[in-house]
């Protein structure tokens, strides 16, 4: 499945040298302000280290991740909703992300101009989170009359009414839409509003290089990711080896990209199984609580359309019983229904029949 990312945040705050370290795909980094007018969109693979794990009792031809798809899209400044700057493009470029990916400023290089005159991080927060919101009741404006009509014809969208009401006054107060407690057919209605508010958030801070390790305020109740895009973007050029001695040198585990890239794919409530053969090993993208069909059906329809059964491992029977045969031998691989909820890292085989 398809998932989704729009880096987004103030001119100048970093983004495209991230979105160029993140992908290794040259977007356009400059000092001035919407250096980025054309979405650029790059693929990144999820780090997991499973399947290297897997690899070694396989011996596979390839080794294939699950992906996120990142798009870094033109800078947003203060009346984005009403067209400022390159708004209008902006807002329906983060319109058909799965999610958002906030970058903040927070390194202090006088060099790089900052489009509000200084650096003020919760500042800048407030400045892109009113412009969604603003953009969100504008929306809801124009749409909650239709909605209205169709209602008084059709009992089934009186929810949708409903909903749109109670989020027009709740973004009213500054709030975002996600923040709002519903239940899960409120969720459901509201969903059909296509708000920008109602997306997942992450904040990633770009920091200065001495500024990795410091323990950072909350931004909107989340932990930021500390990231440095030009420590990224350096480490982008290396070789792994060289890289790794890189980040010991700074004291991480892991680049701050790899933490990104693991955060954006728990964000949407994600999990991957894997298929292992002499062909591939490889990672699949599926929804937390996906049945076997379903998880079948990102392989292909047809394994969707016909499944059968599914065989199934965990990943650390798998691994600690030496792969299949071993699994078998210790009653470790089951068979299993329609029903079955698949569980992070199993490894499966699906049998099917159309």
């Amino acid at each position: 499945m398809s998932l989704s990312i729009g880096i987004v945040g103030l001119p100048n705050v970093g983004k495209s040298t991230l979105f160029t370290a993140l992908t290794r795909k040259g977007g356009l980094a400059a000092n001035y302000p919407f250096a980025t007018i054309d979405p650029n969109v790059g693929i990144v693979d999820v780090p997991d280290a499973r399947l290297f794990e897997l690899a070694k009792i396989i011996n596979p031809g390839r080794i294939v991740p699950a992906t996120v798809e990142f798009v870094d899209i033109a800078g947003l400044v203060k009346g984005a909703n009403a067209g400022e700057g390159l708004g209008n493009q902006f807002l329906a470029n983060i319109r058909e992300t799965d999610a958002i990916c906030q970058v903040v400023r927070y390194f202090s290089d006088p060099d790089v101009v900052h489009v509000e005159g200084r650096v003020d991080p919760a500042s800048d927060v407030e400045i892109i989170n009113t412009e969604l919101i603003l953009a969100d009741l504008a929306s809801l404006e124009k749409a909650l009359p239709k909605i209205e009509k169709e209602a008084k014809r059709d009992k089934d969208v009186l929810p949708k009414l409903t909903i749109g009401r109670k989020l027009e006054a709740w973004l009213n107060e500054g709030n975002r839409a996600a923040t709002m407690e519903m239940t899960e057919d409120e969720r459901t209605a509201a969903h059909d509003l296509f708000l920008l508010t109602m997306k997942p958030v992450l904040y990633v801070a770009n920091v200065d290089e001495d500024g990795l390790n410091k323990e950072l305020a909350p931004i909107d109740g989340q932990q930021p990711i500390a990231v440095c895009a030009e420590v990224e973007a350096e480490l982008a050029d290396l070789a792994p080896e060289e890289a790794e001695e890189y980040l010991e040198s700074l004291g991480l585990e892991k680049s701050g990209l790899e933490t990104l890239a693991q955060a954006a794919y728990k964000l949407l409530g994600l999990q991957s199984y894997f298929t292992a053969g002499e062909m591939e090993v490889k990672a699949w993208t599926i929804p937390i609580g996906a049945k076997a069909p379903q998880a079948a059906g990102v392989i292909h329809s047809d394994f969707e359309r016909g499944f059968i059964k599914a065989e199934v491992a965990s990943y650390e029977d798998y691994v600690t019983l030496g792969g299949e045969a071993g699994c078998k031998a210790a009653g470790k691989l089951r068979i299993e229904g329609k029903e079955y909820v698949v569980s992070d890292g199993d490894v499966m085989h699906f049998r099917f029949n159309v």
